[in-house]
């Protein structure tokens, strides 16, 4: 294998690791102690743990067996090599922070009282493991791969197969602990879903521009030259009037979107003006990777 191969493998590798050390440290520091929950296969080692004391790395290992395999003949081993990186380190890192607790040598973080701040860092501390692990093309396997199938073999929609066991797992827990500790279990998904898309898409957010007038080549040279800005000409022909013209699309962060605006309302007024979110900028003026 080459040098570069490996050092590209490396770069998707590690990552997931990390990641799935964060999920791992959030879910034997904030949710097990203060008895909420978690959906997917999560969920169950944690309804295990609850039930039997089943320690939550066996457990995870052995649900996540035979959902491996059968997700390895059914959507192959290009997508389920990061997913089996995610499983290993995921079960290596509960049984690590498991020995840590074990020992003394980290305190979980209990409440009594205040399980709204545990239900918050909870959801930040699974968000970011797990936005972490999907944005380097890993799971850490369980509904993940169950939804993977029924999508590739049945049609049925990634979202609701995930959100369909997760209703029935979190719903299986009101056997096992009270009612308003599910009510929290939602506020910490909630806010792991919100941290997942942040991760996912991207950290910088920018505003793109796209602006149709009479006046394109001018404002564009304007924008190149007072915001020091790439712009785009785009052809383009109106619908009614069948005339041709151009359309200006540029991107720029959020603090310059008033400076933007000046500029070409200064030109033409009566600008058509379209705004939209972009997530995850790359290039000359933003992020490089």
């Amino acid at each position: 294998m080459k040098l570069t191969t490996i050092v590209t493998q490396l770069k998707m590798i590690i990552p997931i690791i990390v990641g799935t050390a964060i999920y791992a440290f959030g879910l034997l520091y904030f949710i097990i102690p203060n008895q909420l929950m978690e959906g997917g296969i999560t969920g169950v080692t944690i309804l295990l743990n609850y039930a039997f004391q089943i320690p939550p790395a066996l457990s995870t290992f052995i649900l996540n067996i035979p959902l491996f395999i059968l997700g390895w003949m059914v959507l192959g081993k290009k997508q389920m090599v990061y997913s089996g990186v995610g499983i290993l380190s995921l079960t290596f890192f509960l049984w690590f922070f498991e020995i840590l607790i074990h020992r003394g040598l980290i305190s979980p973080f209990v409440t009594q009282y205040d399980y709204i701040l545990a239900s918050l860092y909870a959801g930040v501390t699974l968000g970011a493991g797990l936005g972490i692990v999907f944005r380097f093309g890993g799971t850490t396997g369980g509904s993940d791969i169950v939804a993977r199938i029924c999508n590739r073999k049945l049609g049925w929609s990634m979202g609701q197969v995930i959100l369909a066991l997760d209703i029935i797992i979190i719903g299986a827990s009101l056997f096992f602990i009270p009612k308003e500790k599910i009510l929290y279990t939602f506020v910490a998904v909630y806010i792991a879903s919100k941290v997942i898309d942040f991760i996912q898409e991207g950290a910088y957010a920018a505003k793109a521009f796209t602006i149709i007038s009479d006046h394109a080549p001018e404002i564009a040279d304007l924008i190149t030259k007072e915001m020091d800005r790439g712009v785009t000409l785009i052809p383009a022909i109106g619908a009614y009037s069948k005339q041709a013209k151009y359309m200006v699309y540029c991107v720029v962060s959020r603090q310059e979107i008033r400076r933007l605006s000046l500029i070409v309302k200064s030109l033409d007024p009566k600008a058509f003006v379209i705004i939209n979110d972009v997530h995850d900028v790359h290039g000359e003026g933003f992020r490089e990777e």
